[in-house]
């Protein structure tokens, strides 16, 4: 089994609220020239990291997108394999949950992972709404050169 894939399966901690998932965007954002991928699920994984300032500029889009979209005065929709020293994170979308713990015999993909590891394929949803789609290529296009 590769290193991502192992990470990826493990027990993950969940980020339960809003300060713990601040701290834990701060943390990424100031390792972000150590090399991050963001893999948004359904899609072809990529195959670098992302620049520092791409990486930044996504995770604050990722942050726009939870607090505009899950409206709860918890989180617990953001798992990360150590707080401390994150080499994983799972971001589940917030507008594709049903249960994302998996009690209801259906595993749900996360939206995005965030890795030091390079991502290998994870099996995404069936559909992924246009929306999403149009969002994540926008805001790529610094970093693709478009």
């Amino acid at each position: 089994m590769s290193d991502f894939l192992d990470v990826y399966g493990r027990m993950l901690w969940a980020i339960r609220d809003w300060e713990q998932w601040a701290d834990l965007v701060a943390r990424l954002q100031a390792q972000a020239e150590e090399g991050w991928y963001v893999y948004f699920v359904g899609q072809e994984p990529p195959v670098q990291p992302l620049s520092a300032a791409t990486f930044c500029r996504v995770l604050a889009e990722i942050d726009l997108l939870l607090r505009r979209d899950h409206r709860e005065k918890y989180l617990g929709i953001v798992y990360v394999d150590d707080r401390s020293a994150p080499q994983l994170v799972k971001i589940y979308d917030p507008n594709n949950l049903g249960a994302s713990c998996g009690s209801s015999g259906k595993q749900i993909p996360p939206g995005w992972i965030v890795s030091r590891l390079r991502p290998e394929v994870v099996p995404g949803p069936v559909v992924i709404p246009e929306g999403r789609l149009r969002w994540w290529r926008n805001l790529l296009q610094a970093e693709r050169g478009d």
